[in-house]
């Protein structure tokens, strides 16, 4: 680590639980960032602020007016822009020292192969369940942390489900791909953008934890956030021994 990124992180090689080997471990990690909307943005920008070494960011998506009421990442000038190139910029502007790989293209199994088995953590920021359910998947497989994220109208869920943990339940423990889920959209019921930046930041705050080597994380809890009544709410979490998905996992997980 250079001087000029020594000063860059001074306040989190400050922070003894973090220091220059956690920095060290940061500046060497790769993200993987699925989504760069409302949880996606913050994600992004602190990440690249933290001075992730390598973050890849996944979206198939235009920024669009509607979007900047809480996709912070974006501004009105690049509307029409990818959202993975206006997030690119947007983390080069704070931080031109990071390697930024983007796709503009909506994750499928293929892609998530390839893409997870090379990261170190893997952030789901996408808005959709079978997105979540895919992402979950090559995660298990390949036993990557998944830190994920969810929000909608004043609401918004955070875990991290870490099947590197034998204990660890994967996302579709919780949340099975074959249950009647409502599915709904923000264009449908609205975003309370704070509440889909606060989520955001959770997630950052976590995956920035497991690339530095900062425990524990939230693995085995789920967190509840109702943003009305600004109330925080734990859940405890346990691995569904008949998770069909959790089968896949290697050997000793």
């Amino acid at each position: 680590m250079d001087d000029d990124a020594l000063l860059r992180h001074s306040r989190h090689v400050l922070l003894e639980e973090y220091g220059i080997d956690g920095q060290t471990r940061v500046g060497a990690g790769h993200a993987l960032v699925i989504g760069a909307g409302g949880l996606g943005s913050p994600v992004c920008l602190y990440l690249a602020a933290a001075g992730v070494g390598h973050i890849t960011l996944v979206d198939d998506d235009q920024v669009d007016l509607t979007n900047l009421q809480r996709q912070i990442a974006h501004t009105t000038a690049r509307v029409g822009q990818t959202k993975v190139a206006s997030a690119a910029e947007a983390m080069h502007a704070i931080n031109p020292d990071i390697a930024i790989t983007t796709h503009a293209l909506r994750a499928d199994e293929a892609m998530l192969a390839t893409l997870v088995e090379a990261a170190d953590v893997v952030i789901d920021c996408s808005d959709n369940f079978a997105t979540r359910h895919a992402v979950n998947r090559a995660c298990v497989r390949h036993a990557k942390p998944l830190v994920a994220g969810a929000a909608i109208r004043f609401d918004g869920q955070l875990s991290v489900y870490d099947t590197r943990d034998a204990a660890s339940p994967c996302y579709a423990c919780v949340f099975p791909a074959d249950a009647d889920f409502e599915e709904t959209r923000c264009a449908v019921l609205g975003a309370f953008g704070p509440v889909v930046g606060t989520i955001g930041t959770l997630q950052g705050s976590e995956a920035l934890k497991l690339l530095a080597g900062i425990s524990p994380s939230m693995s085995g809890r789920l967190l509840m956030f109702d943003g009305r009544a600004t109330r925080f709410d734990n859940l405890q979490l346990a691995r569904d021994p008949d998770c069909p998905v959790c089968r896949q996992r290697p050997s000793g997980h």
